[in-house]
């Protein structure tokens, strides 16, 4: 770690010195190009330095612990420790930083919602896990866009999609992929027995235009009005759009913008997403079928957290965690359970990363 780490200072020496230089001002992208890199390397090598002060400060603490005077003993012996407690927390912050970084972190994302065994109250159930992303998204300062919906008349949502806009919403919202599963007694029960439904959710990182390329012939449009339970819901034009990816059958629809154009344009945008995300699972399988660790693997077929409402607990089986707030959570009260997942997924690739060096 230590090699490492000195390359990568010095790299961001040779980068300073680089954006010092008043030829480089002559080519904006260059500049932008450098602040970015310069902005990547800095946490590390601010940390580095902050751990090489604090280790050489524990270094001449502890050659102080056998002078004579007891005073000084003391004082050494309460810098040594303090020293050294801030050079092994330092060390692990770095072991963090150090991690590969996922790609996707910094993307917005497309999110999709499908209800799954229960019939209507797991339409319901959806329509609350909307609700709360939606709440979340306020909490956190984001923009949500709703994409297009599949409603019932009594309220639920058999499908949903949605964008999250804003730098790091995937970083956060990556561990939610999965299978939900909600315990309680449906509005639509009048016996007051409890009953378990779930409800898929995927989260797709949002891709760039020109990082997938999609072949206009590729894709076949089909439009139609819009669909829903009655009322504003109804549309009297054929602005709803269809996209089918004929390569691979991929079917997308989108009806929620007031026009064709912008249905289409934000239909292409889940599909991209789609498209991406089954391209780099693809590549990962093909690399190693353990890629997957069990935080944050977000495959389909997976429970990953149970929704309780009588005992007003919610449970997530990856990590074995229950919080006994089930009220705030759905109002969008996520970071504490969204924080213990990634701790949980950091401490599994320091095990896996720690694993590797000694092989």
């Amino acid at each position: 770690m230590q090699d490492r780490l000195q390359q990568l200072q010095t790299q961001y020496s040779v980068l300073q010195a680089r954006l010092n230089q008043p030829e480089t001002y002559d080519d904006p992208a260059q500049v932008a190009k450098l602040n970015q890199e310069l902005a990547e390397l800095e946490p590390v090598v601010t940390a580095y330095q902050d751990y090489e002060a604090a280790r050489e400060a524990s270094e001449a603490a502890e050659a102080m612990l056998n002078e004579p005077d007891p005073e000084l003993r003391e004082l050494a012996r309460e810098e040594f420790l303090t020293e050294k407690a801030r050079a092994a927390q330092l060390e692990r912050q770095l072991q963090l930083l150090l991690l590969p970084k996922d790609p996707n972190d910094q993307r917005s994302v497309i999110m999709e919602i499908r209800a799954g065994v229960g019939g209507e109250e797991s339409a319901l159930f959806a329509h609350s896990l909307y609700r709360m992303y939606e709440m979340y998204s306020v909490r956190r300062g984001w923009n949500l866009e709703l994409a297009s919906c599949n409603e019932t008349e009594l309220g639920g949502m058999k499908e949903v999609s949605f964008t999250i806009s804003s730098s790091g919403v995937y970083s956060r919202l990556k561990y939610e992929s999965g299978v939900h599963r909600v315990q309680r007694v449906p509005e639509t029960e009048s016996g007051g027995r409890v009953h378990t439904s779930t409800a898929t959710v995927a989260v797709l990182p949002e891709v760039e235009e020109v990082e997938l390329e999609i072949r206009k012939e590729d894709i076949k449009m089909d439009v139609f009005r819009s669909s829903g339970a009655g009322g504003q819901h109804i549309n009297k034009t054929s602005s709803a759009v269809r996209l089918t990816h004929l390569p691979t059958g991929m079917v997308v629809e989108c009806q929620q913008e007031r026009s064709q154009f912008q249905n289409r344009d934000r239909a292409m945008e889940i599909l991209r997403a789609r498209l991406y995300e089954q391209m780099v699972q693809s590549q990962a399988d093909s690399v190693s079928a353990q890629r997957r660790s069990q935080v944050g693997s977000g495959m389909r077929n997976e429970r990953i957290r149970t929704y309780n409402f009588p005992q007003g607990r919610v449970t997530d089986h990856r990590i074995g965690l229950t919080l006994y707030k089930i009220a705030s959570i759905m109002d969008g009260d996520l970071d504490e359970l969204i924080d213990a997942l990634a701790a949980a997924d950091q401490a599994e690739r320091l095990a896996n990363s720690a694993k590797e060096d000694r092989s």
